[in-house]
C-alpha cells in the first residue's frame, strides 16, 4: 500500500463520520499534509449545508502552515457555489501544491474542479482506490447518474427463509444484536418503507426521521406506534378528497400505485435512499421490478419447517430456475448466533 492510499483510507473514515446527516450530499472525508509529507488537518462532511471536507480541514490551518502541502480528498473538489462557496476556491488560496482524489464527482454542477485545479498550476493525482471510493458513495453516484433513489431493502429469515409462521408469529427471528445493528443500518438511509399490511399485522415503531408507508385502501390506523415520530409520506389510491388530515403525515395520490411511481415521488421529494422493511409480497414485488440496489439478509439458525410459514419473497410466480433475479454477495458479517449477507445488484 502506498502512502496515497493509506492517507486515502483515512479520508473514507472520515467521510463515515457523516453517515445520515449529509444526503443528498456525498460522504466526504479530507487530509491535509504539509511540504514535508505530515499530517497538519483532517476534515470531513458533517452535514447537509455545512461546510464541506476540504473547507472543514483547511479553515483549521494558517495559510502558511499547508502552503505548498498535499491534500488528500476521496471525491472531487467543488467548483460551483451552492450552500458554501466552491472548495477548489479555498484549495487554490490555500497555496495546496497537489491535490489526491479518489472518485471523480459526476455530478454535472459540481464538475470542473479538476481542471480547475490544474489550470491554476495544481497537480491533481486521481484514481486512488477509486472502486472502495465509488463504493462508499453507491447512494450519491446512484442518484447523480441515474436519476433515481436508491432502494436498500432489509430481511430476516430463518435458515429455510421464513420471516413468520403460518400463524403471522415473527418474534423474534433473529437476536438483539442483530436486531440493534438492523436499527444502525437504518440510520444510513434517507428514509425506511413499509406496507400497510405490515403496520397492521406488527404495529412497528420504526423510528427515523422519514417514513414511507404503501397504504392502497387507506386501511391504517392513525394512532398506531409509527405515526407517533417522524414525518410521514403515505401512498394511496384513494383521492386526497378522501384522506384526513394528520399534521404530520403527507398524502400522495394515484390510481396506478406502482413502485415506479412511488420511487419517482420520493426522488422528487429529495429522498435520495429507502430502507424497505417489509412483508414477503412487497419485498418480492420489489425484486420482480428490478429496484433493489442492495439487500441486508440476516439468517438466524433456526428451521421453522412450516409448509405454510411465510416467506421473504413472495412477489412472483416463477416456473424455472434460469428465472431467477441475481445479486452478488458484497460481505459476509457474524452477529453471532446470526448471520448478516449482503448483497448487491449483478
Amino acid at each position: 500500500m502506498n502512502e496515497y492510499e493509506k492517507y486515502m483510507k483515512t479520508c473514507f473514515k472520515l467521510a463515515r463520520e457523516g453517515i445520515g446527516n449529509t444526503s443528498p450530499n456525498p460522504l466526504v472525508g479530507c487530509v491535509v499534509l504539509d511540504r514535508e509529507g505530515n499530517i497538519i488537518s483532517t476534515g470531513y462532511h458533517k452535514k447537509y449545508g455545512e461546510n464541506h471536507a476540504e473547507r472543514d480541514a483547511l479553515l483549521k490551518l494558517d495559510k502558511n502552515s499547508a502552503k505548498d502541502g498535499t491534500l488528500i480528498v476521496n471525491l472531487e473538489p467543488c467548483n460551483h457555489y451552492g450552500k458554501t462557496p466552491p472548495c477548489t476556491d479555498i484549495i487554490i488560496e490555500y497555496g495546496i501544491k497537489r491535490v489526491v482524489i479518489s472518485s471523480r464527482d459526476t455530478n454535472p454542477r459540481a464538475a470542473g474542479g479538476i481542471k480547475k485545479l490544474e489550470d491554476a498550476g495544481i497537480e491533481v493525482i486521481q484514481r486512488i482506490l477509486e472502486r472502495e471510493g465509488h463504493k462508499l458513495n453507491e447512494v450519491f453516484f446512484t442518484n447523480i447518474n441515474e436519476k433515481r433513489t436508491f432502494v436498500a431493502l432489509k430481511t430476516a429469515t430463518t435458515i429455510d427463509g421464513k420471516i413468520a409462521s403460518s400463524t403471522g408469529d415473527s418474534k423474534w427471528i433473529t437476536s438483539e444484536k442483530a436486531r440493534k445493528y438492523s436499527y444502525k443500518l437504518r440510520k444510513q438511509y434517507d428514509a425506511i418503507l413499509t406496507s400497510s399490511s405490515t403496520v397492521i399485522a406488527d404495529n412497528p415503531k420504526m423510528v427515523h426521521k422519514n417514513k414511507i408507508i404503501i397504504d392502497s385502501h387507506l386501511r391504517c390506523d392513525y394512532s398506531s406506534e409509527i405515526f407517533k415520530q417522524g414525518k410521514i409520506y403515505l401512498f394511496t389510491q384513494k383521492s386526497i378528497s378522501e384522506c384526513p388530515e394528520v399534521p404530520q403525515i403527507e398524502f400522495i395520490s394515484n390510481k396506478d400505485l406502482s413502485l415506479k411511481f412511488i420511487l419517482d415521488e420520493l426522488y422528487k421529494r429529495n429522498i435520495m435512499s429507502v430502507f424497505v422493511e417489509a412483508g414477503g409480497i412487497l419485498s418480492g414485488t420489489f425484486i420482480k421490478e428490478e429496484l433493489v440496489d442492495k439487500i441486508y439478509h440476516f439468517t438466524a439458525p433456526k428451521i421453522l419447517n412450516d409448509n405454510n410459514g411465510k416467506s421473504a419473497f413472495n412477489g412472483d410466480s416463477v416456473s424455472l430456475i434460469k428465472f431467477a433475479k441475481e445479486f452478488s454477495l458484497e460481505s459476509i458479517k457474524k452477529l453471532s448466533p446470526d448471520v448478516l449477507l449482503t448483497y448487491t445488484r449483478s
